[in-house]
């Protein structure tokens, strides 16, 4: 007896679901895309825990004909596939005949249908791929077809699902792309009789994109087309100040279907060269029409992978698309936002983080050197670090310096020249205010560093006995004010301040409820947010430890890292806070400093915990040897 032997439909089908269907998502994926093949104009998707018990897409499209309900449930049967040569001329979504069986074999189906040209309709119950009853039935015209149970016959498959949040995410995720792909069809999802996204169907591709991602973003949308001979490219682009941090906000369409191609993605990223800073990505939506020739959309059972023959050629015309319109524009951010966000701050109760700045200078050998020093007119105290030698120079009434607090923390226009009665004040108030048990000696990291002079207002110049030093002064600075803030943010719990004009986020559906279901961990890191209308969060307040300004940023840069892994500790959050806050005021390139502010960087980099990279990891201190110096002009051999 042979050992090979031919699989039942059963099995066969079962297998099938297991490429088709990965979960409820594709399940309505699959379903909505017959539904748009039908020339439906209104489409309803009604889920119920997120797809893992109801599954129920409406449409009013063309129907199925009695005759043909059953023969729609076996494998490979389809309408949209005569021959050869129509497989390589690929015009509907739904093309391949293994949705509907592979659906069936592992769930509980009813389908109502009835076709335009039938007075009276059919309905068909199904369970586990099994025909159950198969009648006439009244319907409306169009499809009704549920799906429940899902994968109640596959325990195996139904295991491996993840929570009803994250499930309900992906299908939100699937109806959105499906609706900018067809912006003619009103679109509605609704879960657990709660409406998630609706369309008006209207044709406007930016109605959709405001249904989305918010009215503000397709607000400042920018439109770019470009076509050839192979070719019609259509897109809708947000401005480079509104970016992402992951590639998900990139839709490509080709031939009315969504695609996922790295190569396509990288056109669009080249089209944005140096327009979107590191680690940043576009909003965009890229409509391409082609002769489907040059498309093989069979790559894949879930026809997402699609190949170009002149893949080439269509990356160039992409880039060169995006290109040309960005030259058109004119990209000043509104100088409004701006304005509102200087009023807000004005406006703002706030608890100040950094301390109002008393300075003081002295000289002490051929280590001279001028601080920039912060005391706490209400107060408060932290933890302060005192070297030895500099407490000893307290004790001689010469200037207690705060190692922790590096300069430039509040001011880096103040200046650095004060009276000594004002440093001998600031230093009586401030012996009040420090405990003996919170100063820690630290010990310097780099040898002392004599100034020398700044190059291209970028790089500090400076040597000792032992070489030439060059300094990124950005870079140091970043440093430094990362080593405070790092400390800071971790000092201040989960104490938060009301906002006075409370901030509202908008975001996609399917990120609208990612973010639900980690809204407690938002929470512990002092975020909360409010439901405010559809896909919309209102924030009344926020951490103390926020950079001032930067509330909105902050906010929505955490919220991001939220979306983009599946964990998340409020240590990291804080960190990533604690870059952002340094980055962002430190020094900038071509900024010439004055020699007690270069003086003060140079001995406060010394008592830094790492003084030899930024918080990125760029290199902060260059060095040169007297040997390598000497080499170099031919001195040694």
């Amino acid at each position: 007896m042979g050992k090979i032997h031919e699989l039942g439909d059963a099995l066969s089908n079962k297998i099938a679901a297991g490429e088709v269907v990965e979960r409820p998502a594709s399940v309505v994926k699959e379903l909505v895309e017959n539904a748009v093949d039908a020339g439906s104009t209104v489409i309803d998707i009604l889920v119920k825990e997120a797809g893992l018990e109801e599954i129920r897409i409406i449409d009013n499209g063309s129907g199925i004909e009695h005759e043909d309900v059953l023969t729609a449930f076996k494998r490979h049967a389809t309408s949209k596939i005569h021959n050869e040569d129509d497989l390589f001329r690929v015009r509907t979504l739904g093309f391949r005949g293994e949705a509907l069986p592979s659906i069936a074999s592992v769930s509980k189906v009813k389908l109502q249908t009835c076709s335009e040209s039938e007075t009276e309709g059919t309905e068909v119950v199904l369970e586990g791929g099994k025909v159950i009853s198969f009648e006439r039935a009244r319907a409306r015209k169009g499809t009704d077809l549920s799906v429940q149970e899902l994968f109640y016959n596959t325990p195996a498959r139904l295991k491996y699902m993840k929570t009803l949040h994250t499930e309900l995410g992906h299908i939100t995720d699937a109806v959105s792309r499906l609706a900018l792909c067809n912006p003619h069809i009103s679109f509605r999802l609704v879960h657990n009789e709660r409406k998630v996204l609706q369309t008006s169907g209207n044709g406007d591709p930016v109605q959709v994109l405001a249904s989305i991602y918010g009215v503000g973003i397709a607000k400042n949308m920018v439109k770019f087309q470009a076509s050839s001979l192979d070719f019609e490219v259509t897109g809708y682009m947000a401005k480079p100040e509104n970016t992402r941090a992951s590639r998900h906000y990139m839709t490509i369409i080709v031939n009315g279907r969504f695609i996922r191609n790295h190569a396509i993605q990288k056109a669009i990223l080249d089209g944005f060269h140096t327009f979107l800073p590191i680690g940043r990505y576009p909003i965009c939506l890229l409509d391409i029409k082609m002769d489907p020739l040059l498309a093989d959309v069979n790559v894949h059972p879930s026809k997402l992978e699609v190949r170009f023959s002149k893949e080439r050629d269509l990356m160039d015309q992409v880039t060169a698309a995006i290109r040309s319109q960005w030259r058109k524009e004119t990209l000043i951010p509104s100088a409004v936002s701006a304005f509102e966000k200087r009023e807000q701050k004005a406006v703002q109760t706030t608890i100040d983080l950094e301390l109002p700045s008393e300075n003081a200078k002295s000289t002490v050998g051929q280590d001279s050197f001028s601080t920039h020093i912060e005391g706490d007119s209400k107060g408060s105290t932290g933890s302060v670090n005192l070297t030895g030698q500099r407490k000893e120079e307290l004790d001689n009434g010469l200037i207690n310096e705060l190692v922790s607090q590096p300069a430039f923390v509040k001011e880096e226009e103040s200046s650095l020249e004060k009276t000594a009665e004002e440093v001998a004040r600031w230093k009586d108030e401030m012996e009040e205010k420090v405990p003996a048990s919170s100063i820690e000696v630290r010990s310097p990291r780099i040898p002392p560093l004599y100034y020398v002079g700044q190059a291209h207002g970028t790089y500090i110049i400076a040597q000792n006995d032992e070489g030439l030093y060059l300094i990124d002064q950005h870079a140091a600075q970043e440093r430094l004010k990362y080593e405070f803030y790092r400390v800071k943010v971790q000092e201040v719990a989960n104490d938060v301040q009301d906002l006075l004009i409370p901030l509202t986020l908008e975001y996609a559906p399917d990120d609208f409820i990612k973010i639900k279901e980690n809204q407690n961990k938002l929470e512990a890191a002092g975020v909360f947010l409010e439901e405010f209308g559809m896909n919309s969060f209102i924030i009344r307040s926020h951490p103390t430890w926020f950079p001032k300004g930067e509330e909105k940023e902050t906010i929505e840069e955490m919220i991001e890292q939220l979306l983009n892994m599946n964990k998340i500790s409020i240590e990291k959050i804080r960190e990533e806070a604690a870059i952002l806050m340094s980055c962002k005021g430190s020094i900038k390139a071509n900024r010439y400093l004055r020699q007690e502010e270069i003086e003060t960087l140079l001995h406060d980099l010394r008592y830094a915990s790492d003084p030899f990279t930024c918080p990125h990891g760029r290199p902060i201190i260059i060095k040169f040897t007297t040997y390598e110096l000497e080499k170099m002009f031919k001195r040694v051999m």
